[in-house]
């Protein structure tokens, strides 16, 4: 069930993004909370690369740095008229991402950014399906979402923002074991890191080549 909070947080994006700032400083800043899950991912200004669920461009104003090819999706035209604004040197569609409208082997990097928490758990295979899909033999799908915390010290916190901001999907979430569940899809496993007290977690996974 979504709290007054949540729909504040789409019509105000300036609230979301103030707490997502205030959170990021735990990992070293928003900058680097961005950039968390591609460390390591080659893109060079010819990389292919999806922001999928690219939300107002947080995320893609750090992907235009490194490639000059970078496409956001998202389903919300409000958001992508935000991402347009703030990040023009992107291209944008407005489609859902379990349903892309893509050709296979499209991308050499999928990224997303704080988005898995929001799908249900058979649109979040869906999704992860066509994330497959689209990326190109031997591509990254990197992201970076909620994880249950392996430090008490950040569960009152990460409990307070999913309380105020999230859904049910979002606790169910962080009991989905999601390394394991990108594995079934046919993912290889690269890496994966704990953050914050483990309250945030980045994967990094390939296509097969």
């Amino acid at each position: 069930m979504a709290t007054i909070l949540r729909d504040w947080s789409y019509q105000y994006q300036w609230l979301y993004d103030g707490f997502s700032r205030l959170a990021a400083l735990s990992v070293g800043g928003e900058r680097r909370f961005r950039q968390l899950a591609l460390e390591n991912v080659t893109i060079v200004p010819e990389t292919s690369v999806l922001d999928l669920c690219c939300g107002s461009g947080q995320a893609t104003k750090f992907l235009v740095e490194r490639s000059r090819h970078v496409t956001g999706l998202d389903a919300s035209p409000r958001s992508l008229k935000r991402a347009q604004q703030n990040v023009p040197e992107a291209d944008y569609v407005e489609a859902f991402a379990e349903a892309m409208p893509f050709s296979d082997h499209q991308f050499d990097v999928v990224h997303t950014s704080v988005a898995l928490h929001e799908m249900e758990p058979q649109q979040l295979q869906q999704i992860l399906r066509e994330v497959h899909r689209v990326l190109r033999p031997g591509g990254y799908f990197t992201l970076v979402d909620f994880h249950k915390p392996t430090n008490p010290l950040f569960v009152p916190g990460l409990s307070l923002f999913l309380l105020l901001f999230e859904t049910e999907t979002a606790w169910t979430l962080i009991n989905t074991d999601l390394a394991a569940l990108l594995e079934t899809i046919g993912f290889q496993l690269v890496k994966q890191t704990l953050h914050a007290g483990g309250s945030l977690q980045v994967i990094q996974v390939k296509k097969s080549a």
